[in-house]
């Protein structure tokens, strides 16, 4: 297997200003699987309820994620209701129902271990710590988290942190892991506590990336028709693992063009409520875009 990811499979309900869109699927390991499809092979580690749409394995089944670590207990499926205001950057959740998800303990199947990559979505810190310590030899550890672990469990965080060659995390959570509000200060602090490279998610304005080269830096795809940014962060994710799964990912010129990828994925995600963007193949549509910030990003030195 290329890629394993380990995170929630939920059903969303979604409400803006003009419309609603209930039960979708949603949840980390969706999202994240989904866009990595478009490059790699990916393993998924879930766990969803009883009541959970055959529809929706019928779609993962259909982009070849492999379901060996996918398991169904007896319960309801994790819930999670949230409004957008007009500003998409303002969310209010309404409802989180774990049902079965928590008590999710994640094992790896056999054929799991030993990946090319492996991506720790936002789950209980412990349950990271869990997966690390029987993951078998991977050539790139990948973790997310949010603050609600890093203001409840922040040094459980910090061991994980630790033990990972990439932290993806948004420039509100690194402030909470380092308190430090300089975002360039931050970045250096969590590089110190021991992954290789950090990418700090800036939503509407970008994400940059801090490693041993230095800073790269990506403005966001211009969207026109945002939707839903759910999952935006988790397809981000995706799109970057997927792309530099078997590559030499500390390479800067690999990196970044998997930053460009990831990018472009992230952009397609918001114009359609839950994975609605993603479930089918946009090679295509992803090229496309890439191409489109390189240009925009591309310039000559000044002379003077």
């Amino acid at each position: 297997m290329d890629i394993i990811v380990v995170g929630s499979v939920a059903l969303d309900t979604i409400h803006t200003p003009v419309t609603s869109h209930r039960e979708l699927l949603g949840g980390s390991a969706s999202y994240f699987s989904l866009a990595a499809t478009h490059f790699t092979k990916v393993g998924t580690v879930a766990v969803v309820g009883d009541d959970f749409p055959a529809e929706h394995v019928d779609l993962l089944r259909s982009r070849d994620v492999d379901l060996s670590g996918f398991s169904k207990e007896s319960g309801t499926t994790f819930r999670w209701e949230g409004r957008y205001a007009s500003d998409p950057n303002q969310r209010t959740t309404i409802l989180t129902e774990l049902g079965v998800f928590q008590d999710f303990h994640p094992v790896l199947p056999d054929q799991y271990l030993d990946c090319q990559a492996l991506f720790l979505a936002n789950i209980d810190p412990k349950l990271q710590l869990e997966v690390l310590a029987n993951a078998g030899d991977t050539d790139l550890v990948a973790v997310d988290t949010m603050n609600f672990w890093i203001e409840g469990q922040p040094e459980i965080v910090r061991q994980v942190i630790a033990k990972s060659d990439l932290l993806i995390i948004n420039d509100e959570e690194t402030q909470l892991l380092t308190g430090l509000t300089d975002p360039v200060r931050a970045a250096e602090k969590i590089l110190s506590m021991g992954p290789e490279v950090i990418v700090v998610k800036k939503g509407a304005h970008g994400a940059c990336a801090l490693g041993p080269w230095g800073w790269t830096l990506f403005p966001a795809y211009p969207v026109n028709s945002a939707q839903d940014p759910t999952g935006a962060g988790d397809s981000y994710a995706g799109g970057l693992l997927g792309y530099l799964a078997g590559k030499d990912w500390r390479n800067r010129d690999r990196f970044a063009e998997g930053m460009a990828v990831a990018t472009a994925m992230a952009s397609l995600v918001v114009e359609q409520f839950g994975v609605g963007s993603i479930r089918d193949n946009r090679q295509q549509e992803l090229r496309e875009r890439v191409a489109y910030l390189q240009r925009a990003t591309a310039f000559d030195i000044p002379q003077w």
